[in-house]
């Protein structure tokens, strides 16, 4: 599976819970809760996503991943097709999605069944 796929990436992020997507800036977003957790590019196939500290600094001296533009400083990466490995990338979705998740309130997580 490779998520730099539209069709893969739609199937793959769908499967997280309180997943919903939209089309905006160029990009499919994955949203929990209304909040960005991922989003794929249309015309690159990049995928952009949140990290934590230790993970940006390891990841950004990779070959292919970088400092997300528009997003928070030190915390969202864009990794370009073939940086890193499918497991990994899912790998780093699935935090990137609890790691949202985790900042909304209570009550909308159990609305969400998260």
């Amino acid at each position: 599976m490779s998520l730099h796929d539209r069709a893969e990436y739609i199937a793959f992020v769908t499967g997280l819970g309180g997943v919903t997507l939209s089309e905006q800036w160029e990009s499919l977003v994955a949203k929990v809760g209304g909040k960005v957790f991922c989003l794929l590019g249309d015309t690159t196939g990049d995928v952009v996503l949140k990290v934590g500290e230790i993970a940006f600094d390891g990841l950004t001296g990779l070959d292919g991943i970088g400092q997300a533009a528009y997003f928070a400083k030190r915390q969202w990466v864009r990794v370009v097709p073939g940086a890193l490995q499918p497991e990994l990338l899912e790998g780093y979705v699935r935090e990137s999605h609890r790691l949202i998740a985790q900042k909304l309130t209570r009550k909308l997580r159990a609305e969400l069944g998260l």
